[in-house]
């Protein structure tokens, strides 16, 4: 049976990261093959939301950007009530504990839907970023965790992710649901790769180590660097490219100066094609992403895609489902082991090659794939809800709404500090 799915999210293209893209594959898959879908998500100057295939509704928003790096919506948007009953919305699926499950929340009663909650990503670690202040972000953490006590379905993108989320104070059951990769499985041709790699000081005899992401030390960056820096010290030629751009752009790149690595690492910075982004995984040997912060690692499936093994701490949440030196590596949480584990691979290409090829069989899962198998579980949580099998839910109360929009309300006029 096909229903009406609202995906509800704090970022959306424009805005480009791993959770804004999710939402855009879910509601572009939904529509095409499962039902009707529509995504709310608070307003941007820069949108360009006739470009999609479904109805994207825009609530108010403040800029914080500078701040957060999103929109910050606000959650009261009474005409957004009659357009989602115009469209006969029978779930709501939120991809952000924040403003957009606020908003669920109260329109949870007036719909009369279930609300499903994905939790993507350690947000505790994002929100201390912001905040820079424990008892301030501690608050802050305990009213997200109460937003997702309240939904109807808690959904997470791994393992690892459930265990943050119960650590932090959820009390509830989840349900793990992968999120796919928007990559084609293949390689593409070698004109292809030559065309957005050739440029670059990439002698095809040595070995080239990639990183694709967010330019932030907690990605496990230093890590990387420092290990690079242990190769180097044992004669061992190679290229290691960064493709991306973040916060600690500029101090990463002073770092890879300060170890005279210059000469062996590149940065491309941002690229937003994603066809340039495939050549650079087809281009490479090897794929590192020794994050300890990632909830999914979806980069890793991005570059099984293409037959490229990636290095992965052992235990992290990027690591699972992989298997040692089956379809990917494992390595402990520091530079020398990366760097042993480097040493070797460099002078094994061909198993590097092997390795990648069982990624690629073992390891990609497509947002068909990975839609199918929500949609699937969409048909349970609406029978459910119809059935009462969840626990009636209050609207929000009027404290919390007006503690929420001085909170908003603060956000607008502190200072603004420019684009970093």
């Amino acid at each position: 049976m096909k229903h009406t799915i609202c995906l509800m999210n704090d970022s959306f293209p424009p805005q480009i990261d791993g959770v804004s893209n999710t939402v855009a594959n879910y509601a572009r898959i939904i529509e095409q093959k499962h039902g009707h879908s529509l995504v709310v998500t608070p307003d941007i100057d820069e949108k360009n939301d006739e470009q999609f295939p479904f109805p994207v509704l825009r609530y108010a928003s403040l800029d914080a950007r500078w701040f957060i790096g999103y929109m910050a919506g606000i959650p009261f948007s009474p005409t957004l009530t009659k357009r989602m009953k115009d469209e006969k919305v029978e779930l709501m699926h939120c991809h952000c504990p924040a403003a957009a499950l606020f908003l669920a929340r109260e329109l949870r009663g007036l719909l009369k839907v279930p609300v499903v909650m994905t939790y993507h990503t350690k947000y505790d670690v994002d929100i201390l970023k912001a905040f820079k202040s424990k008892q301030l972000s501690g608050n802050v953490i305990k009213i997200m965790i109460s937003n997702i006590n309240s939904c109807d379905e808690v959904w997470t993108v791994s393992r690892g992710a459930g265990d943050n989320l119960k650590s932090l104070g959820f009390k509830g059951d989840y349900i793990v649901m992968p999120n796919g990769v928007d990559l084609p499985r293949g390689r593409v041709s070698d004109s292809a790769i030559q065309k957005v790699t050739g440029g670059y000081d990439l002698p095809p005899e040595i070995p080239v180590f990639l990183f694709v992401g967010r330019i932030f030390w907690y990605k496990g960056l230093r890590l990387i660097i420092d290990a690079l820096e242990g190769l180097k010290s044992q004669n061992v030629d190679f290229r290691m490219v960064f493709v991306g751009n973040g916060a600690d752009f500029d101090a990463v790149r002073a770092y890879v100066t300060s170890l005279g690595l210059d000469d062996k690492v590149i940065f491309t910075g941002a690229v937003k094609d994603r066809d340039q982004i495939r050549a650079w995984y087809c281009r490479a040997d090897l794929f590192l992403f020794p994050s300890t912060y990632d909830t999914n690692g979806l980069v890793v499936r991005e570059a099984a895609s293409c037959s490229l093994p990636s290095v992965l701490v052992a235990g992290s949440c990027a690591a699972e489902g992989v298997s040692g030196d089956r379809n990917g590596f494992f390595i402990s949480e520091t530079a020398s082991s990366l760097a042993v584990k480097l040493y070797q691979l460099c002078s094994n290409r061909e198993m590097m090659k092997r390795v990648g090829e069982h990624a690629a069989e073992e390891l990609y899962i497509s947002w068909e794939d990975a839609v199918a198998k929500a949609c699937e579980r969409y048909e349970i949580v609406i029978d459910n809800y119809k059935s009462g099998k969840y626990p009636k839910r209050r609207r929000i109360s009027d404290r919390i709404m007006k503690g929420n929009g001085e909170f908003m309300n603060v956000l607008s006029h502190l200072p603004t500090f420019g684009d970093d």
